[in-house]
């Protein structure tokens, strides 16, 4: 086990920009880990080579192996794959480390060749190894003088795996595969009008991220990106990814300019990318019911439809479908429409291996309300039938041992047909109320998603309960400087406008209360009648006050509220906030079924211990 440093290689790193750490003749790469402190999912340290030290990084990949205690302070690591970074602010150097492997057990101090030795142990004295580290023209002038532009900007930077970007680095290249390429759009807001398109990009190691052009961009690259084919990106930049709008799972997302560069890599060895997933259990689809993210879903295939022919709204185009019937270890099973070419190409292939119960995975599925809850793949979605996986080795042998003797139940079942009035999902992950007041970290990250039963217990009647609206579009409107009502979304003004509940109502249960905020919809159901009926209500005169009748009657009302649970600052301040996304009365009979389900859950369990 080698028991030293490299002397002098952070030197000859620091002193060659064009040093290429995962090249095949470079020198090895051996240095101590100094100061290792966390900083969110990473660990940052110093790497000292025994006369120079340097800021360094480890990528978030290496935190298990730090967490294991395979690389610790002051021990020694062989880096076998990193990058030299610019830290921003003050031009100075760190190495972000994405590979490395430790070589010695942990030193009791600081290596200092300094003073000839290293505390605790003595450290290999053996003529020193030379450094050699080509520069990147040399590598160009004796291997591929004449290389085309792709390989050019190949060889003269080092390829960086996505994992490692971040808006703080330096230049850097990557080589991605185009797996998704969106339409050209154009769009008019307060600055201006202008064109923006986007692709998604796929590098080796399946890591994914998307790519924003806009204006003199997307018409440059527009054509110049094909999908399904290999490039050559750098002079780009990152930025936070919006969660609103984000088709891939990365925290950051990429802007390219005019400026940017793109080569196909044409001469260069291509690549199929790994495809990575991020599994949802079927019984836990409900609360991505008809949002925004997409999922992605392994199961066994139960059932395949033959193909059948739909008629597009939009154009009246006859599109190919096919729906296939998934099962996985929660003993539910859900229903997968397959459009277009997955209809008819992968579709048919399941269909022939049908009988034989083949594990399928399948990357970005958007989740619908049709029959409780509904699969369908998109454009970008992917298949992988019998994937190499942990996950679908465990789900095979599942159902080989006892999942095909099982007797399952569709997602969907024990919810109301009707998703418009929120009831789809009310009996997929019911929670009391306590669960949800005494998390208060819930909804940090991303919105979070439950269903609850409770009694209106307490309604304000002094608090700001509607707010005027535009007919048109229903967004808030201000009263004109001489008559009517300014509404700013559609730029125009109208004599008359409508109000629109925007309300908090007190929600009890047997387990705590908590203030629930609720908008016109559901609103109208809690209180029984429409905020302009209200509002009349309150203005009437009389000895019998019909505002507080109706306020009263809503008042220890039982419901089912479908609910979402987010973080929000006020005076520097987080706080929880709760918000009905839909509110359906209770179904006494689908209550009871809830009931039997958790008595014999609970009976199972006691059984088993």
């Amino acid at each position: 086990m080698q028991t030293s440093v490299t002397p002098d290689a952070i030197s000859a790193v620091l002193s060659n920009p064009s040093f290429d750490s995962s090249s095949s003749d470079r020198s090895e790469i051996v240095v101590q880990v100094v100061d290792l402190k966390p900083i969110g999912n990473r660990y940052t340290f110093s790497a000292n080579d025994g006369k120079t030290r340097v800021k360094a990084m480890f990528t978030a990949s290496l935190t298990p192996e730090i967490i294991s205690g395979n690389i610790q302070n002051l021990g020694l690591i062989r880096l076998l794959d990193f990058t030299v970074n610019d830290i921003s602010s003050n031009s100075t150097k760190y190495f972000l480390v994405t590979k490395c492997e430790s070589v010695a057990s942990v030193l009791d101090s600081e290596v200092n060749l300094e003073g000839g030795e290293a505390k605790r142990q003595k450290l290999d004295h053996s003529p020193k190894q030379e450094f050699v580290a080509k520069s990147a023209s040399q590598i160009i002038t004796e291997q591929r003088g004449n290389a085309a532009p792709a390989a050019r900007m190949s060889m003269t930077r080092r390829v960086h795996p996505l994992v490692s970007l971040n808006p703080y680095q330096g230049s850097w290249t990557i080589k991605v595969r185009v797996t998704n390429k969106g339409v050209m759009r154009n769009y008019k807001n307060a600055r201006g009008e202008g064109c923006v398109f986007n692709v998604e990009l796929t590098d080796e190691e399946g890591t994914q991220i998307q790519a924003a052009m806009f204006n003199d961009a997307a018409r440059k690259f527009y054509d110049r990106f094909q999908l399904g084919k290999v490039y050559y990106i750098s002079r780009g930049s990152l930025k936070l990814a919006n969660k609103q709008f984000k088709t891939v799972q990365n925290d950051y997302e990429m802007t390219l300019n005019e400026n940017s560069e793109v080569e196909e890599a044409s001469d260069e060895e291509m690549f199929v990318p790994e495809t990575k997933f991020n599994f949802v259990p079927i019984e836990e689809l409900g609360m991505y019911v008809n949002q925004k993210e997409l999922i992605d879903l392994i199961g066994v295939v139960q059932s395949v439809s033959p193909t059948m022919s739909i008629r597009r709204r939009t154009d009246n185009e006859m599109i190919p479908k096919r729906d296939i019937t998934l099962a996985d270890e929660s003993k539910k099973t859900v229903v997968v429409s397959l459009w277009n070419n997955l209809a008819t190409g992968i579709g048919q292939e399941l269909l022939d291996m049908a009988d034989k119960s083949p594990v399928i995975a399948i990357k970005s599925l958007k989740v619908g309300d049709f029959q409780g809850v509904s699969l369908s793949t998109i454009s970008r979605s992917n298949v992988v039938i019998n994937p190499e996986s942990p996950e679908a080795k465990k789900l095979k042998s599942w159902y080989d041992s006892e999942g095909k003797e099982t007797s399952m139940s569709s997602i969907g079942s024990g919810m109301s047909p009707s998703a418009k009035n929120g009831s789809w999902s009310m009996y997929a992950d019911r929670v009391p109320l306590s669960q949800i007041t005494s998390n208060l970290s819930l909804g940090e990250d991303k919105p979070v998603f439950f269903s609850t039963r409770g009694y209106i217990s307490f309604i304000k009647p002094d608090q700001t309960m509607w707010y005027q609206a535009c007919k048109t579009c229903s967004k808030k409107v201000t009263e004109a400087m001489d008559s009517g009502y300014w509404c700013e979304s559609c730029q125009k003004k109208d004599e008359e406008c409508s109000l629109r509940y925007i309300m908090v109502v007190k929600v009890s249960d047997s387990t705590g209360e908590a203030w629930f905020s609720s908008f016109n919809d559901e609103a109208e159901k809690i209180i029984g009648c429409s905020a302009d009926e209200l509002n009349k209500l309150r203005s009437e005169a009389g000895e019998v006050n019909e505002f507080q009748t109706k306020l009263k009657e809503a008042t220890w009302s039982s419901h089912v509220f479908r609910i979402s649970v987010t973080q929000n600052e006020y005076n520097s301040e987080k706080r929880q906030r709760i918000t009905v996304k839909a509110v359906a009365p209770v179904d006494f009979a689908a209550e009871s079924r809830l009931l039997l389900q958790d008595i014999s859950k609970k009976n199972t369990s006691a059984a088993s211990h």
